[in-house]
């Protein structure tokens, strides 16, 4: 059994610890309400472009854009984000191990497939594994801007215009609420209108009578690096969210679980310190009555 020492000596460890878990907390909660506000704006934007995208190439053929062509996938590019830190509870595994079971999954159906990964924890994690990592971006986080996006996504648009590529997908962590986040794994590169739609109605093709200035396939040209630049930097903002949210819930239990540890060591401190005073009580009753005798 611990001595009285020891169990104080826990006890105001256990405190220490509590106080750092809630100030993480705090930290954390005001740094996704930020992070929730930035992707809140943006995702509008993204989503609406991606339908106007649809709208104009229905118009073209496959062959109008090289982002477009849609190639026999034998070379993929796997574009992974996680983070810079660890405590924030399951975040960092979830996308690991999904990505890791993709390559598994797809490995004997094409010829090559290579990582692309944002964030430290990504960096150590496959590191220790078989998979091909290629580039690795640890100057993204934790501050994510659309130039650093923009970077990110002119590689990828030059890897796949140049052939290196057949096919680039991202896998990240969609945020959905504090305490809710879901793992994605999705298609970048080609670009497919039918794919690129995110309201119910069927958007026709611009008629025979539309114009276009200067024109619809310099307008694609334009619209169609831009779309996967905004979808990688959309991404990195709803990665970012959900690490915070992630973070706020496992301080939120770690501080919680620190209570409760406290109580039952302070529980059995009193024990141990009572059953001590016992001890010496009687102690000094069977010495008092053996002077009497």
């Amino acid at each position: 059994m611990p001595s009285l020492k020891d169990l104080r000596r826990r006890i105001v460890s256990v405190k220490s610890t509590q106080k750092i878990t809630r100030a993480m907390k705090l930290v954390a909660a005001s740094k996704l309400r930020k992070a929730q506000e930035q992707i809140v704006r943006l995702r509008p934007y993204a989503y609406r472009l991606g339908d106007m995208i649809a709208e104009l190439a229905r118009g073209e053929e496959h062959e109008a854009h090289p982002l477009l062509h849609v190639r026999d996938p034998k070379r993929t590019l796997l574009l992974v984000l996680t983070s810079d830190r660890g405590l924030a509870g399951a975040f960092n595994s979830n996308v690991n191990k999904t990505a890791n079971q993709w390559v598994a999954d797809h490995t004997a159906r094409r010829e090559h497939i290579e990582l692309h990964i944002v964030g430290k924890k990504g960096r150590d994690y496959f590191k220790r594994r078989e998979a091909v990592v290629g580039k690795i971006h640890t100057e993204v986080l934790p501050d994510v801007t659309f130039s650093k996006a923009s970077k990110i996504g002119r590689e990828l648009v030059a890897a796949y215009i140049d052939k290196s590529f057949d096919e680039v997908y991202v896998v990240y962590n969609e945020f959905k609420s504090a305490i809710a986040q879901e793992v994605r794994v999705e298609k970048l590169l080609p670009l497919k209108p039918e794919d690129l739609d995110v309201t119910d109605d069927i958007i026709a093709p611009p008629s025979s009578e539309t114009l276009f200035e200067p024109s619809q396939a310099e307008v694609l040209e334009a619209l169609l690096p831009r779309h996967v630049n905004v979808q990688v930097l959309r991404a990195l903002l709803e990665s970012v969210a959900s690490e915070m949210g992630a973070r706020m819930t496992a301080m939120d239990n770690a501080t919680n679980n620190a209570g409760e540890l406290i109580d039952k060591l302070s529980l059995q401190y009193n024990r141990a310190r009572q059953a001590a005073i016992t001890t010496e009580l009687m102690e000094i009753t069977s010495g008092a009555e053996s002077l009497k005798g």
